[in-house]
């Protein structure tokens, strides 16, 4: 099992890491330093452009800009990996995006993971010009698109909502032939989408690990996943279900943190491959209250539970 840590404080959700809504950039940088030492798989960040007023009382308004912390945490780090959950593909030009994550590859010596979704926010594509009934159809044109920008040497596209030609394009990603692709969402198509790239990252939204292996079974049988069972990252983004957190993880007595240790190892040594699950982000117990404790998590964690289940 292979794990991620969420970066804290690039969003606001409410009444979620409280202390994180006040992380100064030091702070996030040591997390970063940390997360990198401890040897986790990759720090993820989420996207969202803005928020729909009628959401904000569920996700917040606070939003940072994807790409752009993204380019920080590989500053920040040495070996763990750089990713999303997700970028909205259709937010972006296919161009644009394309120098941005071969970029950011560049320069973090090649951790970049490329984890991608269509969006759900119809008013986001509202304002950017995006239709929003196209959007899975514009999501397959960018992948195409960065495939041949990132490979060819003279790139040419001719598609539905999108044309390239006449231009170079360079610095190509150092990751060859093309950094992973991992796609986000639980309907058939993007389970299809999936199974032509490299992963597959189930939206927990209403969702639970019970359900991954049907759709998994569904996404094992697309012809274009033939040849990848040994390679092919399921990451799921929740923590186990029915675990006895501690209360307090900084005030948590040694049988109570011992307690939790076992059922999480259990989990993830057991439940988690069950399901196909090959990856996943940590979770977190209530009342941390601010960045040391927070790292202190993390310490216990790569400790305790990593060596177990990696």
């Amino acid at each position: 099992m292979n794990f991620d840590v969420a970066l804290p404080g690039t969003n606001h959700l409410p009444g979620r890491w409280k202390w994180a809504h006040e992380l100064t950039p030091p702070e996030l940088k040591r997390i970063l330093e940390v997360a990198d030492e401890l040897g986790y798989t990759s720090v993820t960040v989420p996207e969202h452009f803005a928020m729909p007023y009628f959401e904000v009382p569920r996700l917040g308004a606070y939003w940072q800009d994807a790409l752009s912390v993204m380019a920080f945490a590989a500053a920040a780090t040495t070996n763990v990996r750089i990713d999303a959950t997700v970028l909205v593909l259709p937010y972006h030009h296919p161009l644009q995006l394309a120098k941005a994550l071969a970029t950011i590859d560049v320069l973090s010596g090649g951790r970049l993971n490329v984890s991608v979704g269509v969006g759900h926010a119809e008013q986001e594509f509202t304002v950017l010009g995006v239709p929003f009934s196209r959007r899975g159809a514009i999501t397959d044109e960018i992948l195409d698109i960065l495939d041949i920008l990132w490979r060819e040497e003279k790139p040419e596209y001719h598609g539905e909502h999108f044309e390239v030609s006449g231009l170079a394009f360079e610095p190509k990603p150092v990751q060859r032939p093309r950094p992973p692709i991992y796609v986000g969402g639980n309907s058939k198509p993007a389970l299809r989408r999936a199974a032509r790239h490299d992963g597959w990252q189930p939206n927990p939204t209403g969702f639970t690990l019970d359900e991954i292996p049907p759709l998994l079974d569904y996404l094992r049988a697309q012809p274009e996943y033939s040849g990848k069972a040994d390679t092919f990252d399921v990451n799921w983004l929740e923590p186990p279900a029915d675990v006895p957190i501690p209360r307090s993880f900084a005030s948590a007595g040694a049988a109570e943190l011992h307690a939790y240790r076992d059922r999480l190892v259990e989990a993830y040594a057991t439940d988690y491959p069950a399901a196909g699950v090959t990856r996943t982000a940590i979770g977190l117990p209530p009342g941390i209250a601010c960045t040391a404790e927070y790292l202190d998590y993390l310490r216990w964690f790569a400790a305790e539970v990593m060596p177990t289940v990696s």
